[in-house]
């Protein structure tokens, strides 16, 4: 073995019939060189903090890669010692392991098109490696990338976001916003709203009343903002409304800054039953009465159930004026505790109280004399 041969572990041969892992030493110098060409050209852009132009030379990588295993057999020992090369030819430059190799190799087979790989590109790469990873279909790729470019999520988030599945959740509300909003209100506030929910951060039992849910939710507003999605600015629970001489209670008010509306938001233990429906018309309409300015657009309701049936609940929607949206919501069901024992059961606080005065009331042990 040569010691080229030794230093990058493939196997040069300048004999034509070669095995999928033998590569003449001028084709690979070649290739190597003209990755290296691309790298420096890109440096002076990617220097100056230009994103786009470093996930497109990953993509240009990725098909220089895939081109030469489709045509050459390059595999494992080539992409190694590729990595290998790039390292030491740009020891301070990052991203060419032999994963990060096979992910460009992906990227390229998964945005073949320009256009696509364009927008991709828009990303930073860590968010690429998630969708990638996550997804299998391209018009989901997409419509993340667009969310991510519109949210600005973080890495994070669009994982979270991905493992819910907003892209099958988001808009699939029922509503009847098309005959009762202008547009683009109406299809704007029906992208807002999803359907199901994800609430399993609530633990509640299959038994839980509506208060009990609501309780749960301002425990965790924060999550359930997050849940709800960009825009939501939380206003109140139980919200008073005095029409005539009685008084009515919001189960919880919002306003969207995008759509510019007051949202009311009514939770509901069990099914969706159409008489619902006209509960949720009049608290629109006193909103809209009571609270809403004149630059504000009108009042939307979104209806929480347990479950529904959605025939019955086109059939509610089709006569309601009011601009109303149904859907269902996901929580973790787990079963009761017995109320006497329950009962028993100390709170966090009187654990904690308990602690501090342990803490307090303990001497410090004695170090024994040898």
């Amino acid at each position: 073995m040569t010691n080229k041969e030794k230093l990058t572990g493939v196997k040069i041969t300048k004999s034509r019939s070669k095995s999928k892992e033998d590569v003449s030493l001028s084709e690979y110098k070649s290739f190597l060189e003209s990755i290296k060409k691309d790298i420096k050209q890109t440096q002076i852009k990617a220097a100056a903090g230009v994103n786009t132009e470093l996930i497109m030379l990953y993509w240009r990588i990725g098909k220089a890669i895939s081109e030469k295993v489709a045509a050459e057999g390059w595999g494992a020992k080539t992409i190694d010692s590729i990595s290998n090369d790039l390292a030491r030819a740009f020891p301070g430059m990052a991203g060419f392991s032999v994963r990060n190799l096979r992910y460009m190799r992906k990227f390229f087979e998964t945005y073949s098109e320009l256009n696509f790989a364009a927008a991709a590109a828009k990303l930073p790469w860590g968010h690429n490696m998630a969708i990638l990873d996550a997804l299998s279909n391209n018009d989901q790729r997409l419509w993340y990338i667009q969310q991510v470019l519109e949210h600005g999520w973080s890495r994070s988030v669009l994982t979270m976001w991905i493992a819910s599945d907003l892209y099958g959740r988001q808009g699939k509300a029922l509503t009847n916003f098309q005959s009762n909003l202008p547009k683009p209100q109406s299809d704007l506030a029906q992208q807002t709203l999803k359907d199901p929910y994800n609430l399993e951060f609530l633990m509640m039992s299959k038994d839980a009343l509506e208060k009990e849910i609501e309780g749960g939710l301002m425990e965790h507003l924060q999550r359930f903002l997050v849940e709800l999605g960009q825009g939501f600015a939380f206003v109140g629970k139980q919200y008073p409304l005095k029409v005539g001489t009685q008084d009515f209670f919001i189960d919880l008010l919002f306003y969207h800054l995008k759509l510019r509306c007051f949202v009311v938001v009514e939770l509901k233990a069990t099914a969706f039953d159409p008489r619902d429906t006209g509960q949720l018309s009049f608290y629109l309409a006193a909103v809209d009465n009571q609270l809403r300015s004149p630059e504000d657009k009108p009042t939307i309701g979104l209806l929480l159930c347990q479950s529904k049936d959605e025939l019955v609940v086109e059939y509610a929607l089709q006569q309601t004026k009011g601009p109303i949206g149904v859907a269902d919501y996901m929580v973790k069901f787990v079963e009761s505790l017995p109320r006497e024992l329950k009962k028993s059961l100390p709170s966090v606080q009187e654990i904690e109280e308990e602690l501090k005065i342990r803490k307090k009331t303990k001497s410090p042990k004695k170090q024994s004399s040898k």
